[in-house]
């Protein structure tokens, strides 16, 4: 059964992704501000079909340390594709720092920058480094929400990889908290695996970081809640992410709710 649910899913993301990668061709010669909304629609359709067909949860914890009515700065722990989708659907103005080849993928690539993602070269060395602090600016300015995955890469559960200092430079230059998030989304939907498991996905956010803080003490407070929420099971759900009538509590531009039923 778990097979069969993951074989439904895959067809459903590709074939879901294919049309609207398509449909999306008007919106990029014609409509480029409409990139970001369109994009969190193609989204939210694919948790919703990780909810029905694989039965994906999603619980989320702390979102009182969030601020959604400004910029913020948020330091994900990244095991899964899924951490690259879901905060699209968490907070109103979503900019992931993502790996420049990811604008190459085929219909949605292009779609990236015009939705207000954060490409980076990795290997740019200094420029692709001021090119970063440069969009994070701009992204600040916009009132976004930042996420950077300090690791660098998908990796794990409980797999202990050293951290990036991007993260450190970016926080310094845009002068902004550092929010941590853990997550155990790589035991439903595993780093790079057709299979998808039934269960809870758990976001848990953390005290935020204090904007000053120095690059190895930023790092290990991140680590540490990492471990921490680990330790003690992600903590409390937070009630108005599970709920449909409070959920407009956490976020009012999302629908967090829709996608823990």
């Amino acid at each position: 059964m778990t097979f069969l649910r993951a074989l439904l899913f895959n067809i459903w993301f590709f074939g879901l992704t294919t049309i609207m990668g398509v449909a999306a061709l008007p919106v990029r010669a014609f409509a480029r501000d409409r990139a970001y909304a369109y994009a969190r629609r193609w989204i939210r359709l694919v948790l919703w079909g990780a909810r029905v067909l694989c039965g994906i949860r999603i619980e989320v914890s702390g979102t009182a340390y969030l601020p959604l009515d400004r910029p913020a700065l948020i330091a994900s722990e990244h095991q899964s594709a899924f951490d690259t989708l879901v905060w699209l659907t968490l907070v109103p103005r979503a900019s992931y720092v993502m790996k420049h080849e990811l604008t190459r993928v085929p219909l949605f690539g292009p779609m990236l920058i015009p939705a207000g993602m954060i490409p980076v070269n990795r290997d740019g060395g200094a420029p692709a480094l001021r090119a970063l602090l440069q969009a994070a600016s701009a992204a600040c300015a916009a009132g976004r929400q930042i996420v950077i995955f300090p690791q660098g890469t998908r990796a794990a559960p409980g797999a202990d990889i050293k951290l990036q200092p991007g993260i450190a430079a970016v926080a310094r230059h845009i002068a902004l908290p550092v929010i941590p998030v853990a997550t155990d989304s790589g035991l439903c939907w595993g780093r790079r695996a057709f299979m998808k498991r039934r269960g809870t996905i758990h976001i848990a956010l953390g005290p935020p970081v204090p904007a000053g803080t120095g690059r190895d003490a930023l790092l290990d407070a991140i680590q540490a809640h990492w471990r921490r929420a680990a330790a003690r099971g992600y903590g409390t759900v937070d009630k108005s992410v599970e709920d449909d009538a409070a959920g407009a509590a956490f976020n009012r531009h999302a629908d967090p709710a829709n996608l823990s039923k």
